[in-house]
């Protein structure tokens, strides 16, 4: 749960960014934020996806211990 809540306050820092650099007219800014908010959205699904495979068992070709 922690991990999601990191991810969120990531996002929510670079739409942010996003936001200051549109005021500001600083298209590095801009970039930085999209690029933090892509990071963020990724490293979520994929730690939800890690966890759920964890739980559902072996997949197909997996040898159980």
């Amino acid at each position: 749960m922690m991990t999601y809540l990191v991810a969120l306050l990531a996002a929510a820092t670079g739409v942010a960014g996003v936001v200051h650099g549109e005021a500001d007219d600083s298209p590095g800014l801009q970039l930085l934020g999209v690029a933090l908010v892509v990071a963020a959205i990724a490293f979520a699904v994929r730690r939800a996806r890690r966890g759920r495979q964890r739980h559902d068992g072996p997949g197909p070709g997996r040898l159980t211990p």
